[in-house]
């Protein structure tokens, strides 16, 4: 049995972009096409090598700026041959501003079962408005969901989803899940999709997010994976995570890490191939998986590296 691979985006304008005042349009810029590598740069990397992508996208700023940037988004992907699915932050519903910021409600796990099951509907409603094919699966922005989100993901009718992350227990991923969970699960009529974990040692995890641990952790995670003949590796990216805090330019050091994971998952086609969502609803569930160990000299290789793209890139911020 292969291990397939979710590459996931979670695509989204930012709050801080709006904070500061950003038009969409500013926004857009600094949050899905920051630096010259948010989504385009990414889709046409992924169809160079002929990979496949999830791109989680969050409707719920078409609240404060309409449709239309929703629609360039969803556009642009389907446009480019990958997959559209819903992810969702709350906190767009109170984008007005006039709302005290101590009152805003910025997780999902804030708001109750039925409250989480209107804001599932109104963005599956905005995504389809915007172009995209019904979703079948969810993902809660910052992975903030407990058991009521995943009861209102099921109530929507939703099929999948991936909110699961084990290294942001007990706050805000609360879903009553082992931490440990990498592999598919079924949850009443729901499959899960966790998020890929590397074990630091000490009880230590951490996600397998682009921007977070380096390509000689993400082989070596793929390698563990196939090692227990786990189905399925979920990794995480975010439209903005290639481009500097402030969407000026590209940060090079990540920049390069993504294309060479593209680059190394389509020599290892055969291995590790690439999966949407949509072809993942009769993915194996229950498989025994653990999270993969990882080397200290892996990880300080790693902190060393986060140092210097800090120093380089973020220094002036």
């Amino acid at each position: 049995m292969t291990t397939a691979v979710l590459l996931s985006i979670d695509t989204e304008l930012t709050w801080r972009a709006h904070l500061s005042g950003a038009s969409w349009l500013d926004n857009y810029a600094r949050s899905i096409e920051p630096g010259g590598v948010g989504i385009g740069y990414q889709l046409a990397t992924l169809n160079a090598h002929r990979l496949k992508a999830c791109f989680f996208v969050d409707p719920l700023p078409a609240r404060l700026f309409g449709l239309e940037p929703i629609r360039r988004m969803v556009g642009t992907i389907l446009a480019a041959g990958q997959e559209v699915q819903l992810h969702v932050h709350p906190m767009w519903t109170q984008a007005d501003r006039r709302a005290p910021a101590d009152e805003i409600r910025f997780e999902l796990t804030g708001f109750s079962e039925d409250e989480q099951l209107a804001l599932i509907l109104e963005g599956r409603e905005l995504l389809r408005e915007a172009g995209a094919p019904d979703p079948i699966a969810f993902r809660a922005g910052s992975f903030a969901a407990n058991a009521d989100t995943l009861r209102a993901v099921a109530r929507a009718g939703l099929r999948i989803d991936s909110s699961h992350n084990g290294s942001l227990m007990p706050w805000p991923c609360e879903t009553g899940l082992p931490a440990t969970t990498v592999a598919p699960v079924r949850i009443g009529a729901l499959t899960e999709l966790p998020v890929a974990l590397l074990d630091e040692g000490g009880g230590k995890l951490r996600h397998l997010q682009i921007g977070a641990v380096s390509l000689a952790e993400m082989r070596e995670a793929l390698r563990h994976a196939e090692s227990e003949a786990s189905p399925l590796v979920t990794v995480v990216g975010h439209s903005f995570e290639l481009a500097t805090r402030d969407g000026a330019r590209a940060n090079d050091i990540l920049r390069h890490r993504f294309d060479g994971l593209c680059r190394w998952l389509a020599d290892e086609a055969l291995r590790f191939p690439t999966r949407f969502v949509a072809e993942l609803a009769d993915v194996p569930v229950g498989r025994v998986a653990t999270p993969c160990p990882i080397s200290k000299a892996k990880r300080l290789g790693r902190i060393a590296l986060q140092g210097l793209a800090n120093l380089r890139y973020e220094r002036r911020l």
